[in-house]
């Protein structure tokens, strides 16, 4: 039995069913922005491997940082010990968010988990009983349970564990569109605020972008407006950066786009480059400080692999090749390909929508019947992407050249201009 046969016979892949019902592609390795299959056949990555593979494959600074961490120390547990990496890490967090205070984990779900207990926690050290969270219809957080109970209950692959799940406030997405009207969004949000706010621990959001959820872009106003409600009400102001941190966006974090700082901002996938599992939860120092100082002392939580030292070594070196490459200016080029090219998606037949922000570029179909005849058109020609329901959509490595994004791009018109229907 190879080793693709147990794949199809052993491995539960996400999103799906076992045995799957979909193809699963055999990837022998990687290189810059290109997936190499088990038959030589080269993908270019128009995923950046979920959003995460920033400077893209096989960097030779990540490598190295890996090579030499692994020598010194490959994981120690965190709790009761420390480490350089973690303490180094930590400190470019706080550099980079201005914010204080860094609990390291290992996935974006369990930081939004995290993030969640925590402004439970803060209330509850300010002798509130504050237990649920506003939280936007559309909204995707994550597949861990809190992190779930957050995510749209309606429009969600998460509806199905609806009666199971806490109940939490939801409010009116704003329409989509970076300049977008979003006073009717903002009128709800104050009302849902105003009636709620005595039981509610804070306000969760996506800011600018709501990723899996609908990769729906929308007006920074907003989201300075649910900072002036927090303030107001004393909610925490969380804002979940996973998908939009480090640069996806053209601004190191999405907040940014309104001038804005959360009280807690949780971040992942571009953070190690795409090399190793990490996430962290950051907050100010009065919400560490609160807590540190109440009868409850400490904060409650403590992954196996929290701080892992690989993973700190990596994601050090990440921010470090960030912020020494033109990382602006490479955004700004993407940007500026992706609206030229999905400009020629616009008048097809199947097409409801085209939008795009930094290194996002999506097409919004009418009907969901074919991503999968969609994917497969793309990866024949060339291409990797990973559609779901009605959304054609690419989120690029920041190394892309102007031919492969505009390959990209092509593709999946292409691949939508070919459906029958």
């Amino acid at each position: 039995m190879n080793w693709q046969d147990i794949d199809k016979e052993y491995v539960w892949h996400p999103y799906n069913s076992l045995p799957s019902k979909t193809s699963i592609l055999a990837v022998k390795k990687t290189d810059k922005t290109k997936i190499i299959l088990e038959d030589g056949f080269e993908l270019v990555d128009g995923m950046s491997s979920w959003w995460s593979a920033i400077h893209g494959y096989n960097n030779e600074k990540l490598n190295n940082a890996l090579k030499k961490q692994i020598e010194i120390m490959p994981h120690i547990m965190f709790g009761g010990l420390t480490h350089e990496k973690a303490a180094i890490l930590s400190k470019k967090l706080v550099d980079l968010t201005g914010l204080h205070s860094v609990f390291l984990c290992d996935s974006g779900s369990v930081s939004v988990e995290v993030a969640l207990k925590t402004a439970i926690q803060y209330q509850e050290a300010l002798g509130k009983k504050r237990y649920k969270f506003i939280a936007l219809e559309h909204a995707y957080h994550g597949d861990t349970l809190a992190a779930m109970s957050v995510c749209d209950p309606q429009n969600s692959m998460h509806s199905i564990y609806g009666s199971y799940l806490p109940k939490h406030i939801f409010t009116k997405a704003p329409k989509m569109g970076f300049d977008a009207d979003c006073s009717e969004s903002i009128k709800d949000l104050e009302e849902k605020v105003k009636l709620h706010h005595s039981k509610c621990a804070g306000i969760i959001i996506e800011p600018v972008v709501q990723g899996a959820g609908g990769m729906r872009i929308y007006n920074p106003l907003y989201v300075k407006r649910v900072r002036e409600l927090c303030d107001e009400y004393d909610l925490i102001m969380i804002a979940d950066e996973i998908a939009t941190g480090f640069g996806h966006t053209g601004k190191m974090f999405a907040c940014e786009w309104a001038g804005v700082k959360p009280d807690i901002m949780t971040v992942g996938k571009g953070l190690t480059g795409g090399y190793m599992t990490m996430a962290a939860m950051i907050t100010t120092k009065k919400i560490s400080d609160t807590i540190s100082n109440s009868s409850l002392g400490a904060l409650m939580h403590g992954p196996t692999f929290m701080g892992n030292p690989l993973a700190c070594s990596v994601a050090i070196e990440s921010i470090d090749l960030l912020l020494e490459s033109p990382w602006q200016q490479r955004v700004q080029n993407i940007e500026k390909i992706f609206s030229q090219e999905l400009e020629k998606a616009k008048d097809l037949e199947l097409v409801e929508d085209i939008r795009n922000i930094g290194v996002i570029g999506v097409i919004e179909l009418k009907e969901s019947f074919y991503a999968e005849e969609i994917q497969n058109y793309c990866v024949n020609h060339g291409v990797w992407i990973r559609p779901f329901g009605k959304l054609i959509y690419s989120i690029v490595s920041y190394i892309i050249s102007e031919e492969e994004l505009r390959k990209v791009v092509r593709t999946m018109i292409e691949a939508i201009k070919s459906i029958k229907y």
